[in-house]
């Protein structure tokens, strides 16, 4: 039997505020046997959120910061939400509410941004704001950035990175596109890396091991 038969799936919960393109994706790989990941729980932190309708079999809800008197009160209800769900990963998927990580979920967070950190990034900087910033620029790379996500916007620890080219007749809309096909392969990839235990966060730095440490395959 190979590795990826024994291995248990990574329970995760998704986290989302637009259409839900990311989950769809991720489900995607689930459903292909390319991606080691269960989703336990959809979390919107709207109820306009699109995406809830790629939940599936998953439970969802909707957790909105207005009903909050502050971050920390909106995050430890979205936390407490995902204890109960046994989940051990929160993936990111277009979600624009900032997080307040506990302890317990430190390193266990993850995001995706449409340009390569520290470029383009932090408070504000979603969606096109990002590739037309980029445009405006004139760099000749952009990309995307899968990080752990501390208490600050797009600021944890990189864990992969995949670079895009800016063509001199870019509009944000092809830029988008563009990056987003990235996306679609780099978060796969970096989601697998963790199911399969090859992710260590060494202070700032990402080191990606050799051979799965999770210790938690079925024999």
């Amino acid at each position: 039997m190979s590795d990826r038969r024994k291995r248990r799936p990574l329970p995760a919960a998704v986290l989302l505020s637009g259409t839900g393109r990311t989950l769809k994706n991720i489900n995607d790989r689930v459903a292909a046997g390319r991606l080691d990941v269960e989703v336990r729980l959809v979390i919107a932190s709207t109820a306009k959120a699109s995406g809830l309708q790629f939940a599936g079999g998953a439970p969802s809800r909707v957790i909105e910061r207005r009903d909050f008197s502050s971050d920390e009160a909106f995050s430890n209800t979205v936390f407490a939400a995902c204890r109960g769900a046994g989940v051990e990963l929160v993936v990111l998927a277009g979600w624009l509410k900032l997080l307040v990580i506990p302890d317990d979920f430190r390193n266990r967070v993850v995001n995706i941004h449409p340009a390569l950190i520290p470029a383009f990034c932090g408070k504000g900087y979603f969606g096109h704001r990002v590739h037309q910033s980029a445009i405006d620029y004139g760099v000749k790379l952009s990309g995307c950035t899968v990080h752990f996500v501390d208490n600050q916007y797009d600021h944890g620890p990189v864990i992969l990175q995949k670079a895009v080219p800016v063509g001199s007749d870019d509009t944000a809309d092809t830029l988008a596109a563009r990056v987003f096909q990235a996306e679609s392969e780099a978060y796969p990839e970096a989601l697998q890396l963790i199911a399969e235990g090859r992710v260590a966060v060494e202070g700032r730095r990402v080191r990606v091991l050799p051979q799965a440490g999770r210790g938690d395959e079925k024999s």
